[in-house]
């Protein structure tokens, strides 16, 4: 049963394959330029005696390529004809291969640029929806450690690709199982849905709400962050299964407020939450030495061995977080731990 599954597999691609050079008459060009190379070498064998049929073969190909090593050449005047005919029909059969292979890749390009295209990654990121958020997003996940070889998935209803940028890939149209297919969430690492700008707060929230429960509904698995305007949509999304929602506009409140008691708490959070420059937060799971140990132990030692701040422990990695926990809590394995580095420990 598991070695069918390959064969399956193997065989589709090579039916698509045949589908494709069809479609594109690249599979016509090939059989005109192996005719034409077998019949110069059938015929250059038959005229020089001399060269065995392989390195007329080979002689056939090089002539029709125009490349002339010149180690073969014909002393027959029918082996000279032969050769001068596959060089006339040689210069055209391959600028006419040429041309489509350059139009079939152009036409590809262009369609990756309108977002027609569907994608098989896997362990990936599918970011909904355009704006100058989604693009500091991008370029924070390109300046992580761990962000910046991940594909990026864009859906988005946008005619073309917003930047040039090659680890970001883009499926044209609205959020809904067609483009999420498309984008292959079945093995998305995460989805991150944020707000439609063009949409008042209530209908952008709803929104948001709406396509949380079209991503969970595909896969359950995947993990979805969310962006909210009003903080009374959150439950909402909790219902839809959201695993993280961030409501911006409280955010920056809180932030703002804290700035304003204490002053330079606002340049501390941004160095923290960026990837670009200073230490980063950074989760990093339990290591096994440490497990089972009071935090303050666990504390000592990360600042000690890797120079690193333990902010934080994440109960089972996604449970409970705990801020600032008691010195004699006790880390367990399998636990998570919030630290800020300068690079991930």
């Amino acid at each position: 049963m598991n070695r069918s599954q390959p064969e399956t597999g193997l065989r589709a691609r090579l039916r698509n394959l045949f589908v494709f050079l069809r479609r594109e008459n690249l599979l016509r060009l090939f059989l005109i330029l192996a005719s034409m190379i077998l019949l110069g070498a059938i015929g250059m064998s038959a005229f020089e005696p001399k060269t065995s049929f392989p390195n007329a073969i080979w002689w056939s190909v090089v002539t029709l390529t125009t490349v002339g090593y010149g180690d073969i050449s014909p002393t027959t005047l029918g082996g000279r004809l032969i050769g001068m005919l596959i060089m006339f029909c040689g210069i055209g059969v391959l600028g006419i291969f040429s041309a489509t292979v350059a139009s079939v890749l152009v036409e590809r390009k262009l369609k990756e640029d309108r977002g027609m295209h569907s994608y098989d990654f896997s362990d990936h990121i599918i970011l909904c929806e355009w704006n100058y958020r989604a693009k500091e997003i991008l370029h924070e996940l390109h300046a992580d450690q761990q962000g910046h070889e991940v594909p990026i998935v864009l859906i988005a209803e946008l005619e073309l690709k917003p930047i040039d940028n090659d680890n970001l890939y883009f499926v044209q149209g609205d959020l809904n199982e067609e483009t999420l297919n498309r984008a292959n969430l079945a093995k998305a690492r995460s989805t991150i849905i944020l707000g439609d700008d063009r949409l008042e707060p209530r209908a952008r929230d709803a929104k948001v709400v709406l396509s949380t429960l079209t991503v969970e509904s595909l896969n359950p698995d995947v993990y979805t962050i969310v962006e909210l305007v009003d903080a009374t949509n959150v439950r909402h999304c909790e219902r839809a299964q959201a695993n993280e929602i961030i409501v911006g506009s409280e955010f920056s409140s809180k932030l703002i407020s804290r700035a304003t008691m204490e002053h330079g708490i606002s340049k501390v959070v941004s160095e923290l939450l960026s990837s670009r420059f200073g230490n980063n937060l950074f989760k990093i799971p339990v290591p096994e030495p440490m497990a089972g140990r009071t935090f303050m132990d666990v504390f000592t030692q990360m600042k000690q061995v890797h120079d690193s701040t333990v902010l934080a422990v994440l109960k089972g990695g996604e449970g409970e977080v705990m801020s600032n926990p008691p010195a004699d809590h006790l880390v367990e394995s399998g636990d998570h731990l919030i630290v800020v580095s300068a690079r991930r420990p």
